[in-house]
């Protein structure tokens, strides 16, 4: 249910595994700590099969309705929750009900920076904002031999340079700044028919709320005029907004101090992607901890980390959540 259709072993699996590795080193040397060691594996991070991403993690943290999550669709019509019935993995606890103390989530980077930079731990401070919209354009359909060029209500060349303007957008503020276009529909999808519908997803952000709301209104600026030189109507409609996140403080020291402590070189980072940590930091202190990636390669099959930079993780991660339970008297 929760990967993407080219994902790979490091993404969201790193952090489970690195949580049970630290309830098992613990349990293994008999360290009873002071407040409870847990490892929670939230479902639907991705979002990529049901929108939005980190729902449950969402519906956690009280910024999405349960019902609303249960009723999210995948393109043939199923239901999350009647998804989650069929595999067992619908529960009866309310959500939400199991306060954390503390949450610290190990993952890798997913970018270039700490590769680059030589770091073997990234302190993550917080992430950038996210916004996704669902762009509609919609010219009309026609014979791709008998309708002249002057004449032509082409929704797939108004969606070229709607593409061309998101990635505009984006460069024109890097190197924060990101946008893309993952995704896209075409009807009637025929190769001799000039296509009267275009539907497409577009991804931008950007770790300062400001910034996103200016790319936000340039973009559907952009819109517009395509709209009247391209003779088409294009509907921009918001999908789903998370802000720029900041982290704890004490959290992020505790990892900062477990990064020093242990001998690993390290820096603060922001993140790009989107984490569940980014929704459970409005009820909960959160921190992070990034570890370097292969190419900083994700989302792909080919997704790598070296087996020294998860082991330092998991090390930070151990040390960081110690400090933060405490450890208590035998």
């Amino acid at each position: 249910m929760d990967t993407q259709p080219h994902g790979g072993r490091f993404d969201g699996v790193y952090g489970v595994l690195a949580g049970l590795e630290v309830i098992r080193s613990l349990n293994d040397h008999h360290v009873e700590t002071e407040a409870a060691i847990e490892v929670i594996v939230w479902t639907n991070e991705e979002g990529c099969r049901f929108a939005p991403a980190m729902v449950a993690s969402g519906v956690y943290a009280g910024l999405f309705e349960l019902d609303y999550a249960l009723g999210c669709t995948d393109e043939t019509g199923v239901t999350m929750g009647a998804e989650l019935e069929r595999i067992g993995y619908a529960g009866d606890r309310p959500c939400g009900e199991h306060a954390l103390g503390a949450l610290f989530e190990a993952h890798i980077e997913q970018g270039p920076i700490l590769e680059q930079a030589d770091d073997t731990i990234g302190v993550v401070t917080g992430a950038q904002g996210t916004r996704w919209y669902t762009v509609s354009i919609t010219g009309q359909d026609a014979h791709a031999g008998s309708t002249p060029m002057a004449g032509r209500r082409d929704a797939v060349v108004a969606a070229a340079a709607l593409i061309e303007s998101v990635d505009h957008i984006a460069r024109e503020r890097s190197p924060q700044a990101v946008g893309t276009v993952g995704a896209l529909t075409v009807s009637p999808n025929s190769q001799n028919t000039i296509a009267g519908h275009v539907e497409l997803r577009v991804d931008m952000r950007h770790p300062d709320a400001q910034m996103m709301t200016e790319m936000d209104a340039v973009l559907r600026d952009s819109a517009a005029t395509i709209a009247e030189a391209r003779n088409v109507v294009i509907n921009v409609d918001d999908i789903w907004y998370k802000p720029p996140v900041v982290f704890d403080t004490d959290c992020i020291a505790s990892v900062r101090e477990a990064a020093a402590t242990l001998g690993y070189s390290h820096q603060d980072i922001v993140s790009g992607a989107g984490h569940d940590a980014c929704q459970v930091c409005s009820v909960a202190p959160t921190a992070m901890i990034f570890v370097p990636c292969a190419g900083g390669l994700s989302h792909n099959e080919a997704e790598s980390a070296k087996p020294e930079h998860l082991e330092a993780g998991c090390n930070v991660l151990l040390n960081a959540m110690v400090e933060r339970s405490g450890v208590a008297e035998s």
